[in-house]
């Protein structure tokens, strides 16, 4: 099953310096029978104006991946953590037992990125934050775990659920395949480019909400840059 959520129709918000479209219910965007697909609580899309941003503000259990897409984001915590994610690259927050942090967009050119909330195993413990780059080459033709709770995903940022976060960059005509476990629920988006997955096309920032898809097969229909989270 593949249930296709085109960007037209997403929800979403003008704050001005803030363009947001929300697949999932999100702030002042309410569908009750769109809460989330499994653990995966929320996906933005976010457009963020130069030398703007999100202030301080806190967050507790749930897992916070931010993908930057164009420009970049820098992070404040009150964990007295700092750091610039830039285009490609990826930052993961463990809110735990609570955290303040802010986001903002230093640069002069606008930053966009999806930013991805997923529940937590269990409640409370330790909040953290770590980023990582994520060159787009050693992800061509392939998919490559960006954050994971599962076992074996050693190179990627650590997150405290059973889910994984991954992305792939494909040429116009390249096919990958991303085997996907028993009763596991998927969620794609194109960041760039349109995908064929399983017979179902995909435009850029389109969303795809999967279930029962033994194996995902995704073909380039042009050059497409792929974000992709596999849950329980």
């Amino acid at each position: 099953m593949i249930d296709r959520r085109p960007f037209a129709r997403l929800g979403g918000a003008d704050h001005g310096w803030l363009k947001a479209r929300h697949h999932f219910s999100f702030a002042n965007y309410y569908d009750p029978e769109n809460m989330g697909w499994g653990p995966i609580r929320v996906w933005n899309d976010d457009e963020i104006a130069p030398n703007s941003g999100f202030p301080p503000h806190p967050h507790a259990d749930m897992e916070i991946v931010t993908y930057v897409r164009t420009g970049a984001i820098t992070h404040q915590d009150s964990l007295g953590n700092q750091g610039r994610t830039a285009a490609g690259d990826v930052q993961v927050m463990s809110a735990g037992s609570g955290i303040r942090h802010a986001e903002y967009n230093l640069e002069p050119e606008t930053t966009t990125l999806f930013q991805i909330w997923i529940e937590p195993k269990e409640r409370g413990g330790k909040p953290g934050w770590g980023a990582k780059p994520f060159p787009k080459g050693d992800r061509a033709g392939k998919f490559v775990t960006l954050a994971s709770g599962l076992p074996g995903d050693v190179d990627a940022l650590p997150i405290r659920t059973d889910a994984r976060v991954a992305g792939a960059t494909l040429k116009a005509g390249e096919t990958t395949e991303y085997v996907l476990g028993k009763d596991r629920h998927a969620y794609l988006v194109p960041a760039v480019g349109a995908v064929d997955v399983n017979g179902v096309r995909l435009n850029a920032r389109d969303g795809a909400a999967v279930k029962d898809e033994e194996v995902l097969r995704v073909t380039a229909l042009e050059d497409s840059e792929i974000v992709l989270v596999d849950a329980a």
